[in-house]
């Protein structure tokens, strides 16, 4: 699968795609990032609830879900203005420390016909008080609450869901993710590039939105921002025929007297399984890309859209909630594994080194979770990604690169440069054989003219990243964007975007309509771009 051109219009600078094929989409014209967020404990109030999500295509979807019940000790990160209801897919993310005993009080709130309900919390020892046994734990029954406690042991993302007729109530939309922080951080994520790249942030005005500094005990952990991605997929078939037995005459009339009143029980078959929605977080492409918290998705409060600057160790939490192993690919770099289900993976003849696989597709398996980290340095393009040119009057095209120890520009001056962490090799080197701008000559390519395209420069975007980066590679009249389609002008930023997306082409559809499923985009930012997570 190749990537597909997108383009996303918001009233800030903005960043231009790169790619190879294709399909022009217009997204909103807000910004809209991710991060990680959820709530903190280490006690948490749930209840399971019923409520109707909603689809690109307009579908209401009915559904069943965790919530809070009643207002949370806490939003991490504290930065991101968060809001918990009673009933959200998937459920809230549960934050919490290395070492604190957690407790979980879970009450029943699903029809009664749904009958008793739970929670598995896999990789923890689980004592359990209340409810009524179940198969596989404790469970609530319909009014009744569960309380579930446990000591969070080690670090690392982990899934939580039901662990009562899971075919059906995870289906419906029963999980949700734990994400467990480190104790202490290593010494080395305090100092050197590590603290370097928020110094480079805090120049441009950035906050700090990660939940740590580290994912595990580990000095090789580290990272500069984080996001967590829950892939599911759903066969609104299922999610039909529960909802036409909760509400039948019959199933109200039989549930009146009770739980165990004959009749009273939902009889859904699970099987053949036929998916229409594919989910990142509980939202299809495009939805996925609008903002934490949304007031449209009142009940799938969580995004998919990463952000980065070029340089950035960029974390991601990953956890395969639905039936479907999801084969899902991350362009731009491969991703390093650091541990599944919060067991880090290191090597057995070095302990103080990592020995996670580096994937070209990422497999997201029922139940399974990983951490991985994803960065974008800009290192083998073989040009100069930010357009310098020794000879322009352009302030930011004679920057200079300095490279360390490593070939990148990451000393203390360049710090407070759009060009951090740029790769010196290629430091004014250019792309273009015959620009039409201010961009050197000489180049192993010539782009057309961005007059000539179809959409304007928009449609292939700019080879290159930072203010006045059209402009410079393309000239002043050659930058001039589609009227009322971009709410920028070129003199601002450009930058790259990479699609993210299963490589079953089937998941990246809504009820078999593309673009859709699961599809976003990692946009990398220029440096003066300012990734705002706050919503």
């Amino acid at each position: 699968m190749r990537t597909t051109k997108m383009t996303k219009a918001i009233s800030k600078t903005r960043l231009l795609l790169v790619p190879i094929v294709a399909v022009a989409v217009l997204l909103t014209a807000t910004a809209a990032f991710a991060a990680a967020p959820g709530i903190t404990g280490p006690t948490f109030n749930l209840t399971a609830q019923p409520a109707y999500t909603t689809q690109p295509d307009g579908n209401m979807v009915y559904s069943w879900g965790y919530g809070c019940n009643g207002a949370p000790s806490g939003f991490a990160p504290p930065t991101i203005s968060g809001a918990c209801s009673s009933m959200q897919v998937p459920g809230p993310t549960l934050i919490v420390t290395e070492g604190q005993t957690v407790t979980v009080n879970l009450t029943n709130g699903l029809p009664t016909a749904a009958g008793n309900t739970s929670i598995l919390f896999p990789g923890f020892q689980v004592a359990t008080t209340g409810g009524v046994a179940g198969l596989l734990t404790q469970e609530a029954a319909p009014g009744g609450t569960v309380t579930y406690t446990f000591t969070a042991s080690s670090p690392g993302t982990r899934a939580y869901y039901s662990g009562t007729q899971g075919d059906l109530q995870v289906e419906m939309g029963m999980y949700g993710a734990i994400i467990v922080l480190p104790a202490s951080v290593p010494s080395n994520c305090t100092s050197g590039l590590a603290a370097a790249n928020l110094v480079a942030e805090a120049h441009w005005g950035e906050q700090d939105f990660r939940l740590s500094q580290a994912a595990y005990d580990h000095a090789r952990s580290c990272y500069d921002r984080e996001y967590l991605f829950q892939f599911s997929e759903m066969d609104q078939a299922i999610h039909r025929q529960a909802e036409a037995q909760v509400l039948s005459a019959a199933k109200i009339t039989a549930c009146a007297s009770g739980p165990t009143t004959p009749g009273c029980s939902l009889e859904v078959p699970t099987e053949p399984y036929h998916p229409t929605y594919f989910l990142i977080n509980g939202r299809s492409m495009p939805d996925d890309m609008d903002s934490n918290y949304a007031p449209e998705y009142p009940h799938q409060p969580y995004n998919g859209n990463p952000h980065m600057h070029p340089g950035e160790q960029v974390l991601i939490r990953v956890i395969g909630q639905g039936r479907w192993q999801h084969p899902f690919h991350e362009h731009g770099n491969h991703v390093r594994i650091l541990g599944r289900d919060g067991n880090l993976i290191v090597s057995q003849s070095d302990p103080n080194s990592l020995a996670g696989p580096l994937l070209f597709t990422t497999t997201t398996t029922p139940g399974l979770a990983f951490d991985g980290i994803f960065y974008w340095t800009g290192r083998g393009l073989n040009w100069d990604a930010y357009g310098h040119n020794p000879t322009s009057s352009d302030a930011l095209a004679t920057l200079p690169c300095n490279p360390d120890a490593n070939g990148y520009n990451t000393g203390v001056a360049a710090r407070t440069q759009i060009n951090y962490y740029e790769w010196c090799q290629d430091h004014n080197k250019p792309l273009q054989v015959a620009p039409f701008g201010d961009v050197a000559g000489g180049g192993p390519a010539t782009l057309p003219d961005p007059n000539l395209f179809t959409n304007g420069p928009w449609y292939g975007g700019s080879p290159y990243l930072g203010p006045d980066a059209t402009v410079r590679s393309a000239g002043p009249t050659g930058s001039t964007p589609p009227s009322g389609t971009i709410a920028n002008p070129p003199q601002t930023e450009a930058g790259f975007a990479f699609m993210w997306h299963s490589h079953n082409e089937r998941e990246i559809t809504t009820d078999n309509a593309f673009p859709g499923g699961m599809l976003m985009m990692m946009l990398v930012d220029s440096r003066e771009f300012v990734i705002d997570e706050s919503n």
